[in-house]
């Protein structure tokens, strides 16, 4: 008697084990083949993104696969390792297995999956709208219940082609994906290679088109789809997924640079102030990301054009970040802003600084001439 329940205790973690496994869900997360040389010679997957999603699912307790058009080792875009959501994927032997044994496409089983993420990067423009096992897999999740069709950034390209019949799946849903503002400030190296604007294609086929500003994080869920923005929309876009498919997404800490998008996000939108920044800043540097903010306010100047308030709130990104972080160019950028602005002893002021800390030298005095002349005049 007694061995018969040590038997059953022995053996009860493995019962729970097993049924905790029959209920998991699984998520398919696809990448592009079409990376090579580190995106020297082509741009590939955005390893940010693919590190990001796949810790959301692993601690969240689903079962993933990795699928390419071509299958085997895929080839990401350069990245940051150390970032800490790299350094803890580069450092998880499961999940380096499967993106260096990845599965094609045309192998998968799309009714063993309850879920499709495709991560984003440039290569994804290239190969996979254009890949009808990937196109097969999306239909099939698209027709049945309770499954959810996810993307990141360049990712939602996937949908461009996809018809249910006659019609594009993603006709009269709202949808998300890299814009065509972000195209322009960030994606000038690849984006006249691209078979197609994402922006325009998605609009194209009837999908209702949501952006927030510029590289800020915004998901949008619509039936069974569920989009993000952005590379900083991954984790977000990401548990939106575990929460479509029932569960509850685990508390976490999030990253610096989440920190930080959502900080500017706050200042841009005027629920934050730039004194509670500079608070908040001055509290923990350690969690926010002084160069990201920094140069996000430098975009925010050179996209603004003509409008002054715009200009203003990059000019105070700016500023906010230059006890922690500065850098000669981003101050240069700020002094010939002020000119424009009709502020001028606010870039003598930097021009001085510039030249005292033997930065630009020659562009300094060049930019006080200028404002003496304009003085004198």
């Amino acid at each position: 008697m007694k061995k018969t329940i040590l038997s059953l205790v022995l053996c009860l973690p493995m019962l729970l084990l097993s049924q905790v496994n029959g209920n998991q869900k699984k998520v398919l997360m696809v990448v592009s083949s079409y990376g090579k040389d580190m995106g020297a010679s082509r741009p590939g997957y955005e390893f940010d993104e693919f590190s990001q999603a796949y810790l959301v699912f692993k601690n969240n307790g689903l079962t993933v696969d990795v699928a390419s058009p071509k299958g085997g080792k895929v080839e990401s875009d350069e990245y940051n390792k150390e970032k800490a959501y790299n350094q803890e994927l580069l450092k998880d032997e499961e999940a380096l297995q499967l993106l260096n044994t990845t599965r094609t496409t045309a192998s998968i089983n799309p009714s063993e999956y309850d879920a499709i993420y495709v991560v984003g990067g440039k290569g994804a423009m290239f190969d996979l709208p254009f890949d009808p096992s990937l196109q097969d897999i999306i239909l099939n999740l698209y027709n049945r219940d309770d499954t959810v069709i996810a993307s990141v950034c360049h990712g939602p390209a996937v949908f461009a082609n996809v018809k249910n019949n006659d019609d594009y799946i993603i006709n009269g849903v709202a949808l998300t994906g890299f814009t065509n503002v972000e195209e322009e400030l960030f994606g000038k190296k690849w984006v006249k290679e691209f078979p197609f604007s994402l922006e325009t294609k998605l609009k194209s086929r009837g999908a209702t088109f949501e952006q927030a500003d510029f590289m800020l994080p915004k998901v949008v869920v619509s039936n069974n789809f569920v989009t993000g923005q952005n590379p900083f929309s991954t984790a977000k876009s990401a548990e939106a997924v575990v929460q479509s498919l029932g569960l509850k997404p685990v508390t976490r800490e999030l990253y610096t640079d989440e920190n930080s998008v959502l900080l500017i996000q706050d200042i841009l939108d005027e629920t934050t102030t730039i004194q509670k920044g500079e608070e908040l800043l001055t509290k923990d540097p350690s969690n926010y990301d002084m160069p990201l903010i920094a140069v996000y306010g430098y975009y925010k100047i050179l996209a603004s054009d003509d409008d002054k308030k715009g200009l203003l709130k990059g000019i105070a990104l700016v500023e906010l970040t230059s006890p922690y972080f500065f850098n000669e160019n981003l101050q240069l950028l700020l002094a010939k802003t002020f000119v424009s602005m009709g502020e001028k002893e606010k870039a003598k002021h930097i021009a001085n600084e510039l030249i005292s800390k033997e930065l630009l030298v020659d562009k300094a005095e060049d930019l006080l001439e200028e404002l003496n002349s304009i003085i004198d005049n």
